[in-house]
């Protein structure tokens, strides 16, 4: 093991220890919002100093048995020692703090005209029986429909555990190749649509929401809906003044209930947009496996005629769009995540060397 990555865990270990008398002191709970955030890096940190300890027992094993030539236990020494490495260096991977959110899933037709609405309506279909697939919560804040189908813009809130680890690589630009319905000649058209996906925010404690920076108008809501609709301005329009952002949410009947859902996703557009400030700032010579955080960056080509679907930032093309467009992302997003992985160990050798 590198000095620099045994450094690394020997702070850690007094560190746990420091835990274990903060969280044992009687006036540990006085706090709780404190409590809360030492109970939750002590759970974080009991993993990797577990591991490390039995990693340190094999070194013990290995050095008994190199005193006393015993060949073959010294070979399984060093091989434990070697897996465990191994685990912790994946241990010690850093988490993404949104992963465990609930998020905002936004997509938008693009270049294409009525086809791009068709496939944004084809995306929302799959992303939605993806979301069920997982037994997650898929709450639709607006929607506006197309003349010939699909969407023009489509939001929706995905509440479930992880969601936003599993969906976080799909935003960026997805491009479909196919023959329109509207397509006489039977020609291949190519259209795209962008999605982002959000991590939801606490607006208390993440986003400070100044009511004196933010317009609210309300009008009424178009669509489905009877005479109600007509009758009743229930539809919310809430501008972020500083930042221009423009968040529309006409779901709801109620509008609190409306005003409550769109304040939900102009927090998480604002919080966005500080980490993406934030991370252009910083940005590493590496880039990114999701590339530069462009909306408009092509992500993934969906081959309709092929019947492949083919992500553009690992090359990897699956033969089964029909599955996918489905639901079973499953392949996808566990290459994605695979890739990721490996681009944070890699940083985390070079970084250790």
């Amino acid at each position: 093991m590198k000095p620099t990555l045994r450094a690394k865990l020997d702070v850690m270990v007094a560190r746990l220890e420091e835990l274990n008398r903060l969280l044992a002191s009687p006036e540990a709970t006085r706090d709780m919002e404190r409590f809360r955030s030492l109970s939750r890096e002590h759970a974080e940190l009991t993993t990797v100093v577990g591991l490390f300890g039995r990693w340190r027992e094999a070194e013990g094993d290995a050095e008994a048995a190199q005193e006393l030539a015993l060949g073959e236990e010294l070979k399984a020494a060093r091989a434990s020692m070697e897996s465990l490495e191994a685990e912790l260096q994946k241990a010690l991977l850093p988490r993404d703090p949104n992963d465990e959110r609930n998020l905002f899933i936004e997509i938008r037709a693009g270049t294409g005209g009525d086809e791009s609405a068709l496939f944004a309506g084809d995306l929302a279909r799959m992303y939605t029986r993806y979301a069920e697939r997982q037994r997650w919560q898929v709450e639709i804040i607006s929607e506006s429909p197309s003349e010939l189908g699909g969407y023009k813009e489509f939001v929706a809130r995905i509440v479930g555990q992880g969601a936003y680890s599993k969906l976080k690589f799909e935003s960026g630009g997805h491009r479909v190749q196919r023959v329109p319905e509207t397509e006489a000649q039977g020609r291949i058209h190519t259209s795209a649509c962008t999605v982002a996906v959000l991590p939801e925010a606490d607006p208390v404690h993440e986003v400070a929401l100044n009511p004196a920076e933010l317009r609210v108008d309300t009008y009424r809501a178009s669509g489905a809906g009877g005479q109600h609709v007509n009758k009743t301005e229930s539809a919310i329009r809430v501008t972020h003044l500083p930042t221009g952002i423009v968040v529309e949410c006409q779901d709801s009947r109620s509008q609190h209930k409306n005003r409550e859902k769109a304040l939900g996703v102009l927090a998480a557009r604002i919080r966005d947009k500080q980490l993406r400030e934030q991370q252009a700032k910083t940005a590493s010579t590496r880039k990114s496996l999701i590339g530069s955080g462009d909306r408009s960056e092509r992500i993934r080509t969906y081959n309709f005629p092929q019947g492949r679907v083919t992500d553009h930032r690992i090359n990897l093309t699956l033969y089964k769009i029909d599955r996918i467009m489905d639901g079973e992302l499953d392949e996808l997003i566990g290459a994605l995540s695979a890739e990721h992985q490996t681009e944070q160990l890699s940083a985390l050798v070079e970084e250790a060397a």
